[in-house]
C-alpha cells in the first residue's frame, strides 16, 4: 500500500532520476524535466515552507499562473506535508470584484498559514496582509528562485513521515457561493483512487499524457498532473491560455510526443474542430491517441461526430473517443468508459424522458435523443439511482445519482454542516440526475438547474447545444436557464449567447436563427433570446458558464 504523496513521490525519483517525466510549454518552448529537476525544483519551496515555520498540518493557498512555479510549489508543498490548495490566478477572464469576494471567503473558511504568490499580485489584491496572523508567510516566487538547497536540506521533508489518513490536499469547488467548499482528501482516498483509475484506463508504461488543463480543477489536476507523476507516465503540460488562443498545439503536442491519452470538456470537441484550421494542421498525425475522454460536461453525440468527422484524416480513430462521470469528491472519476469497447451511445423517446422521466427507445417517428454512456463505474465506486425521498429506482428511470466508494472525500474542509448535508446513509448525494442502462450511467443534467415547462423536464445543456449549432456562436459560450412566467404559470426558457467578433452586426439574426433551431430541434417554443459581445457571460473559476450568476445579470440588466 502506497502511503503518502512524499514517499511515493521520492520513490519514482530514486528508481527513475533521470528520467524525462514533464514537458511543459513556456512562453512557446518546451521545458524538459527529470524527475531530479523536478524535485530540486519542490526542495526550494519545501524550504522557504520550511523556514517560514508553516507546519505539515497547514493549509497553504497557491495563487500562481501555470507554469514551472506552480509546479514546484504544488509539490514543495507536499514534501513539506503541507496541504496545498490552488486558487485560479486573476486574468481578464475572470471579474476582478467577483475573484476578491471568493479569495475572501476561501481565506476567511480555510484558515491558511502561508500563501504562494508573485509580488505584483499582492500588490494588486492588497487584503492578505489583513488576515494575518491568520496568514503567517506569504511566499513570493522571486525570493524562491534566489535560494541554493543542500544535500543535507534536501533530505528533511516532513511529508515523508505523514499518516495515509491525513489530509494531502484541498480542491475547492467553484459556484455561486464562491469557492467555499473545500473538499479534502487523504492520501489512502487519492491513491485508492489512482489505483482503481488506472485499472479502468488499462495504464501501460508507454502511454503519453497530453493536457492544457487548469490544476485547480479536479480533471486537471488529478487525471492530468497527480496521476501521470506519481506513476512515472510522461507528461506533456500546456497551459489553458495555450490552448484557448491556439487549440491547435495540443494536436502539436500529441504529434510530437505521441499523446496516447487527454481529457476534454464537451464544449472542447466543438472548441477544436471549429476553430483550428487546415493550414496549422500540416504534417499532424493523431493515431498515436488511444483515449480521449470527454468529461467534466454533460456529453453530447454531436460533439463526438463533428470531432471525429474534423480529425479522421489526420489519424484520428472513431474507437479513440472515450467517456468519464467525474468529481472532486470522489478525488475524480466514478466511472469509465471506451477503453475495452466503444463508447455506448443509448437513444431514447424524448416525450418520456422529459414528461415520464423514463429513457425508453422510441417508437415510431416520435422525436427522440441521443444519449452518451459515461461508461462503467470503476472498481471501487458503487452508483445507485435514487428519487426525491432516497429510494432505489430501477434501470431507465431518472433520478439523482448517489454513489459510494474508498476514494470519498473526508470532508468538506471546516464545513461539517456542508459535509453532513451531502451524505445519505454513508452515500454521496452528486447532485446529478441520470439513469442506469446495462449496468452503464447516462447523465442528463444537474438537479438544480432543470427548468420545468409546462410539465416537461427541460435540461439546460440540451438547449445550449442546440444553440451551439448556429454559425456565429462561440463555441462554450451560452447559457440557458429559466424565468417564472406569472401570467403562464410556468418557466420561460431565456437563452444567452456570446456572438463571434467579426459578426456582432448580425446579433438579430444569429438571434432568430437560435429561436428556430431551439424550436425544432427540441420541446421549446423559445422566444427569448439575448445575443450579446464576447466576455458578457460570467464564468466560474474553472472556465465553466456560472448559470446562476447569469440569470442574476440578466434579470438586473436586461428585465431591470
Amino acid at each position: 500500500m502506497k502511503e503518502n504523496f512524499s514517499k511515493q513521490l521520492l520513490s519514482q525519483i530514486e528508481k527513475n532520476p533521470n528520467r524525462q517525466i514533464l514537458h511543459v510549454l513556456v512562453n512557446g518552448e518546451y521545458v524538459h524535466l527529470t524527475y531530479s529537476e523536478l524535485l530540486l525544483g519542490a526542495k526550494k519551496y519545501q524550504f522557504a515552507l520550511d523556514q517560514a515555520g508553516i507546519l505539515s498540518t497547514d493549509v497553504v493557498i497557491l495563487i500562481l499562473m501555470h507554469g514551472l512555479d506552480l509546479i514546484y510549489a504544488y509539490f514543495g508543498t507536499i514534501l513539506n506535508g503541507s496541504i496545498p490548495s490552488i486558487m485560479p490566478y486573476l486574468t481578464e477572464k475572470l471579474f476582478p470584484d467577483k475573484y476578491k469576494q471568493d479569495l475572501r471567503a476561501l481565506i476567511d473558511i480555510t484558515k491558511p498559514k502561508a500563501v504562494i504568490t508573485y509580488k505584483e499580485f499582492i500588490q494588486e489584491i492588497g487584503f492578505i496582509e489583513n488576515f494575518k496572523p491568520s496568514i503567517k508567510a506569504v511566499v513570493l516566487t522571486e525570493d524562491v528562485s534566489q535560494l541554493t538547497v543542500s544535500e543535507e536540506e534536501v533530505g528533511r521533508m516532513p511529508g515523508v513521515t505523514q499518516d495515509p489518513e491525513h489530509i494531502a490536499l484541498l480542491q475547492h469547488s467553484s459556484g455561486t457561493t464562491g469557492l467555499q467548499k473545500g473538499v479534502a482528501l487523504s492520501h489512502r482516498a487519492i491513491f485508492n483512487q489512482l489505483e482503481s483509475y488506472q485499472n479502468a484506463l488499462a495504464l501501460k508504461d508507454n502511454d503519453v499524457i497530453v493536457s492544457w488543463l487548469p490544476l485547480y480543477h479536479d480533471m486537471g489536476l488529478i487525471a492530468g498532473f497527480m496521476m501521470p507523476l506519481l506513476s512515472s507516465i510522461p507528461l506533456v503540460l500546456l497551459s489553458p491560455f495555450d490552448w484557448v488562443r491556439a487549440p491547435y498545439k495540443m494536436m502539436r503536442a500529441i504529434n510530437d510526443f505521441k499523446g496516447t491519452l487527454c481529457w476534454l470538456p464537451n464544449f472542447a470537441y466543438n472548441f477544436c474542430a471549429k476553430k483550428i484550421r487546415d493550414r496549422d494542421l500540416a504534417g499532424i498525425d493523431l493515431s498515436s491517441l488511444r483515449a480521449v475522454i470527454n468529461c467534466s460536461e454533460p456529453m453530447r453525440f454531436d460533439s463526438h461526430e463533428m470531432f471525429y468527422n474534423r480529425f479522421k484524416e489526420y489519424g484520428f480513430k472513431s474507437e479513440a473517443f472515450a467517456t468519464s462521470y467525474a468529481m472532486a469528491e470522489n478525488v475524480f472519476a466514478v466511472t469509465q468508459g471506451g477503453i475495452d469497447q466503444p463508447v455506448t451511445y443509448d437513444e431514447i423517446d424524448l416525450a418520456s424522458f422529459q414528461e415520464k422521466n423514463i429513457a425508453v427507445p422510441p417508437e415510431g417517428n416520435r422525436r427522440s435523443i441521443k444519449m452518451v454512456s459515461a461508461g462503467k463505474p470503476i472498481p471501487n465506486v458503487n452508483i445507485k439511482i435514487v428519487d426525491k425521498n432516497g429510494t432505489s429506482l430501477p434501470d431507465r428511470n431518472i433520478g439523482e445519482i448517489i454513489i459510494s466508494s474508498n476514494c470519498m472525500l473526508t470532508e468538506y474542509y471546516k464545513r461539517k454542516d456542508a459535509t453532513e448535508e451531502v451524505f445519505i446513509n454513508g452515500w454521496f448525494k452528486t447532485g446529478d440526475l441520470g439513469y442506469i442502462a446495462e449496468e452503464e450511467l447516462y447523465i442528463s443534467g444537474r438537479k438544480k438547474d432543470l427548468i420545468i415547462v409546462g410539465g416537461k423536464n427541460i435540461y439546460p445543456k440540451d438547449i445550449e447545444t442546440i444553440a451551439m449549432e448556429v454559425k456565429g456562436v462561440h463555441p462554450g459560450r451560452v447559457v440557458a436557464f429559466g424565468i417564472y412566467n406569472n401570467l403562464k404559470g410556468t418557466e420561460d426558457v431565456v437563452v444567452i449567447a456570446e456572438i463571434e467578433e467579426e459578426l456582432l452586426g448580425e446579433k438579430e439574426k444569429i438571434a432568430d436563427l437560435i429561436r428556430k433551431r431551439v424550436t425544432i430541434k427540441s420541446a421549446v417554443a423559445l422566444r427569448n433570446v439575448l445575443t450579446v459581445n464576447k466576455k458578457w457571460l460570467i464564468k466560474t473559476s474553472s472556465g465553466k458558464i456560472a448559470r446562476a450568476l447569469n440569470k442574476v445579470k440578466y434579470l438586473q440588466e436586461v428585465q431591470g
